[in-house]
C-alpha cells in the first residue's frame, strides 16, 4: 500500500511521528503526535524509508507553503487562489488537494512550529539533496506566483534555507531561475518559442561566456535532478510527478534555445 493509502487509513501519521506526524494527523481528524524527541531518536520507524519520506514531504510542502503565505501578517484570497493554483499544476484532485488545503491551513496559525517541522523534514530527508531542492523550488514556486516575492516572504525563505542547511548563493541560483519563469505553467519558459535567450541562461544556471562543455554539463545536471522517476524514487509522492515533468519540459527547452543560438549540435 502507498503512504497515500495509509495516511487514509489513518496508519502513517502515527508511525511518522513527531510535528510532521501531527500536521498530517490534523489534516485528516487524527491524533498522531508522538513528540519530537521520539521521532529523533527511535530509528526502527524507518527513517529515510520511500513511503515515509514522501509523506514527510507532502505535509512539510504545504503547511510550509501556508506559513510563507501569512508571512507579511495577512492572507489575501489571491494568494488563497494562487496556492490552489500550485496545487492544479502539480495535478492533485480529490481528497489529497483538500488534505493539502488543510496542512496550508495549519501552515497559516500564528502557532505553527515552523522550526521543529524543518528540523523533522530534513532529518527524514536524510540527505536526500534533490529533494531538498524540490523542496525549496516549490516554496519558490508559490512565493512567485502573482510574479513577485514580498520582502517578508524573502526573509522567511532565507530563514528556511539556513534552517535546511542550504547556502544562500544556492537560493539566489534558484531565485533567478524562477524569475525567469522556471516552474510556472503559462509561463515564457515553458515552451522555446516565447523564451529569451537571457531567461535560457537563467534556468541552466551558466551565464553567456560559459563554454558549450559547461552548457551541456549545467544541462545534464539539472534533467538528473529533476528527472521525474529519480524523483519518485527518491520520496517525491507520485501524485505531484506533473510538476517534475513541466521543469524537465522547461529545461529542455532552454537548452535547445541555447544550442541553437551557438549552432550546437
Amino acid at each position: 500500500m502507498s503512504w497515500w493509502g495509509k495516511a487514509l487509513g489513518g496508519a502513517f501519521g502515527f508511525m511518522l511521528g513527531g510535528p510532521l506526524g501531527a500536521l498530517l494527523g490534523i489534516a485528516f481528524g487524527h491524533n498522531f503526535d508522538k513528540g519530537l524527541g521520539s521521532v529523533l531518536s527511535d530509528e526502527s520507524l524507518g527513517r529515510g524509508d520511500q513511503e515515509r519520506v514522501q509523506a514527510a514531504f507532502f505535509t512539510a510542502t504545504f503547511s510550509v507553503m501556508g506559513h510563507i503565505a501569512k508571512a507579511d501578517g495577512k492572507v489575501t484570497r489571491d494568494e488563497i487562489r494562487l496556492a490552489e493554483a500550485v496545487m492544479q499544476q502539480m495535478g492533485l484532485d480529490g481528497e489529497m488537494r483538500e488534505t493539502a488545503k488543510r496542512l496550508f491551513n495549519e501552515g497559516k496559525s500564528a502557532h505553527f512550529p515552523l522550526d521543529e517541522v524543518l528540523d523533522q523534514f530534513r532529518h527524514e530527508l536524510n540527505r536526500r539533496s534533490t529533494l531538498l531542492q524540490a523542496f525549496l523550488e516549490i516554496q519558490l514556486q508559490a512565493a512567485y506566483a502573482d510574479g513577485r516575492m514580498d520582502p517578508a516572504e524573502e526573509q522567511v525563505l532565507l530563514h528556511i534555507c539556513e534552517r535546511l542547511g542550504v547556502p544562500e548563493s544556492q537560493f539566489r541560483r534558484l531565485e533567478q531561475m524562477f524569475q525567469a519563469g522556471f516552474g510556472r505553467a503559462g509561463s515564457r519558459a515553458t515552451g522555446g518559442a516565447g523564451m529569451s535567450l537571457d531567461d535560457a541562461y537563467a534556468i541552466l544556471g551558466v551565464g553567456r561566456e560559459a563554454g558549450n562543455s559547461e552548457v551541456k554539463k549545467a544541462y545534464r545536471r539539472l534533467m538528473s535532478q529533476h528527472h521525474p522517476d529519480k524523483l519518485v524514487a527518491k520520496g517525491l509522492p507520485e501524485q505531484m510527478i506533473r510538476d517534475a515533468t513541466e521543469k524537465t519540459r522547461q529545461i529542455r527547452a532552454a537548452y535547445e534555445k541555447i544550442k541553437e543560438s551557438r549552432g550546437m549540435k
